[in-house]
């Protein structure tokens, strides 16, 4: 009889032992589901910690309905000495949170780093670093109006912000180092009847024909849209929940504890 008993309680506590793994092992895995995960910019940031300028773009963009994933392309622009150096990344996939907050900032810097200096305010692409800046070219006045112009020997910044077609006036320039840049705004440019100067549907970032995110027909890239903006409200809720649930948890065991150490105590 003895032995019987203490095979129940041996298999007693294998299923207490098995039970509370196969729990911790799903609590793991659902906290894992919504931990906070670096973006691939972050990543980026993080690789690029000891330069003390540098500018990310966000290229091109993309979605594989099959894969129902999102990607980002980007152009990563730094010096090296008095030279300036510019380079893209392969397809990086995103999550769609990111994906949904950069919906419309195609063609633009996602971040820059100035002096030391870190932002991840959107604005036109070389607005941070090099429009304005003494070391790279000058205002000109051209018609009545100041015009930014690159020196000889970074005339191809000229080329790669494309602004013989969308030239930088001071007046531009001068709004966003006033009234956005350190202000956690993001600008986009002046306003026409065609819409902003500058993001995803702008004229500026249409004109890059050779864009996957452009080739695209209209109706995809609005069905995307949508989509995309109802998985991140979707992903943010759950994450809000599991966060909310965790806290609840948390709590909940701070105030057994304190319960059991106020009962506490030796007898008399």
């Amino acid at each position: 009889m003895q032995n019987g008993t203490s095979f129940l309680k041996a298999i007693g506590v294998l299923l207490i032992l098995a039970i509370t793994l196969t729990s911790c092992t799903n609590s793991s895995q659902n906290k894992a589901r919504t931990t906070y995960q670096k973006s691939p910019v972050d990543i980026l940031i993080r690789d690029m910690a000891t330069e003390r300028n540098f500018t990310i773009l966000l290229l091109d963009m993309d979605f594989k309905e099959a894969e129902k994933k999102y990607f980002h392309k980007y152009q990563i622009i730094n010096e090296v000495g008095d030279s300036i150096r510019s380079k893209e990344t392969p397809w990086k996939q995103v999550n769609d949170i990111f994906f949904d907050a950069n919906v419309n900032n195609m063609g633009m810097e996602l971040a820059s780093k100035k002096d030391g200096k870190l932002s991840k305010i959107a604005a036109p692409p070389g607005y941070s670093n090099y429009v304005g800046n003494k070391q790279y070219g000058q205002w000109k006045e051209r018609d009545g109006s100041r015009f930014w112009e690159f020196y000889g020997k970074y005339a191809f910044m000229s080329s790669m912000f494309r602004m013989a077609m969308f030239p930088v006036r001071y007046s531009y320039w001068n709004d966003y180092n006033r009234n956005y840049y350190g202000r956690g705004r993001s600008y986009y440019g002046p306003m026409s009847n065609r819409g902003n100067m500058y993001g995803t549907n702008s004229s500026y970032t249409k004109s890059n024909t050779s864009s996957s995110w452009n080739k695209k027909p209209a109706t995809f890239k609005s069905r995307v849209r949508s989509s995309v903006s109802r998985s991140a409200t979707a992903t943010k809720t759950r994450r809000a929940r599991s966060t909310a649930t965790r806290q609840s948890r948390n709590s909940s065991r701070y105030s057994r504890s304190n319960t059991r150490s106020r009962s506490g105590g030796f007898g008399k």
